[in-house]
């Protein structure tokens, strides 16, 4: 049994409409006033988490990257975390855009609009824009920008005589790849890599991983995986293809290596390391004598297909808070096997590849409890909650604290400077591409 203690609710809308209905003059003012203050806090909103995602706070509490964080934290659907990340990133490096969003002249969607094109160069040009057309004319126009920048790239060739695959195991374990491919190639890895990163983010969040080149990443390990197993649901525990660790019992009980701890043909692991991929691998038992096999025993501590139907149903996906991945998924020892634990239902929980690292060789923790539950803990010893508890607004209302920054916002501060009129997008383009440099105007200069 559980209690549940609750804030002191709001007071109803309808208590706020007592009195008789205000003009609608006066009502179209306020939304459109408080539409400035909104663009303007968002603003901040956003630099706030453009320096958070810069510091990496998020890691903290081990999720993928800031777009997780954001989604759990802040109850931001997982597409709309990962564009507002992207957004903040992007606002870094664009002040004039900054400023204007700062200052309620341009709302969240025509900034979110301009970040997809805009430069140092076009930013100016870009701006004087945005202000003057509405967000339906400023979508138009980026939309037509990207189209045409796509349509002036020329590699093709180029790319067809470089094609290459490199790859190398470096000193610490990891493995190196570089790869050159003509651009239709190239666009074909690219959209698989988006699908899969699109794939694991729309379970949970998502993208989001730390960093793009790290989401890159993960969404390759993913397609890799997805074309071992065939296409089939998940592969953990199958044996399409094997990862072969060679490992001493006495290093799989340790923390350090004694005899021997490594992949066939690669490198040396950590034991930690070997306990994970060990959590629900099969193992084989060699008897060598100066290196030599003497004898092979059966395959070990193998997950049965009823236990892990079990696991899944129970579980459902990733057990670790926040995070609800449903592929490719692990099935992980609370209490490793090699420190006694059994392989039981009661022992197990489902944890997605990221957060089975992280419990094994990030520091993370995970318990039993005595009512069957589990209990998550950072590196620090902090609990991780399952749902964090939400935050009301304290302090001055919006109004209220824009005002004291000595902001000035009025019914006009968000609406396009322009009367809604047609738009000339051919001259849009053409600003544009003079702007960035790729078109010069009739008489010579830029």
């Amino acid at each position: 049994m559980c209690s549940v203690v609750c804030a002191p609710s709001p007071p109803p809308l309808a208590a706020s409409r007592a009195g008789p209905p205000k003009p609608l003059e006066q009502l179209e003012r306020e939304i459109c006033e408080l539409s400035a203050h909104i663009a303007a806090a968002t603003c901040r909103w956003l630099t706030l988490l453009a320096e958070f995602d810069e510091r990496r706070g998020w890691a903290e509490w081990g999720v993928y990257s800031c777009a997780h964080w954001l989604s759990w934290r802040c109850s931001v659907s997982p597409r709309s975390a990962r564009e507002h990340v992207r957004v903040a990133r992007a606002l870094v490096q664009l002040p004039q855009v900054q400023e204007s969003f700062a200052a309620g002249e341009l709302s969240y969607s025509k900034v979110r609009a301009l970040t997809r094109v805009a430069t140092a160069e076009n930013e100016s040009y870009l701006l004087q824009l945005a202000q003057h057309a509405t967000g339906g004319q400023l979508d138009r126009i980026v939309r037509s920008y990207r189209g045409v920048l796509r349509a002036t790239r020329e590699h093709a060739q180029q790319t067809i005589e470089r094609r290459a695959l490199r790859y190398e195991w470096q000193e610490d374990g990891s493995l190196r790849l570089e790869a050159t491919l003509p651009a239709d190639d190239g666009a074909l890895v690219l959209a698989a890599l988006e699908a899969a990163g699109r794939a694991a983010s729309d379970e949970d969040d998502e993208d989001d991983r730390p960093t793009p080149s790290a989401r890159r990443a993960d969404a390759l390990v993913t397609v890799a995986r997805a074309a071992l197993a065939d296409g089939l649901e998940g592969s953990a525990g199958a044996d399409r293809a094997i990862v072969m660790v060679h490992v001493d019992a006495q290093t799989l009980a340790a923390e350090d290596i004694h005899e021997r701890c490594e992949l066939e043909e690669g490198p040396p692991l950590a034991p930690e390391t070997a306990r994970r991929l060990s959590c629900e691998g099969s193992v084989v038992r060699i008897l060598e004598r100066d290196g030599r096999p003497l004898s092979i025993g059966r395959r070990t501590r193998v997950i049965s297909p009823a236990l892990r139907r079990a696991l899944r149903s129970r579980d459902g996906g990733c057990r670790f808070p926040g995070c609800s991945h449903q592929r490719f998924l692990h099935a992980h020892h609370i209490q490793h096997w090699a420190h006694g634990g059994p392989t039981a239902l009661s022992n197990l929980i489902q944890l997605c590849s990221h957060h089975h690292r992280l419990v094994h060789e990030g520091g993370f923790t995970v318990e039993s409890g005595a009512d069957g539950g589990t209990t998550f803990r950072r590196p620090d010893g902090r609990t991780i909650p399952a749902v964090p508890v939400p935050c009301r607004p304290r302090g001055p209302d919006l109004v209220e604290r824009h005002r004291q920054f000595g902001l000035v916002v009025h019914g006009r501060t968000c609406m396009p400077r322009s009367a809604g009129d047609r738009c000339d997008y051919s001259l849009a383009m053409e600003g544009l591409l003079t702007a960035d440099g790729l078109m010069t105007r009739p008489g010579g200069g830029p």
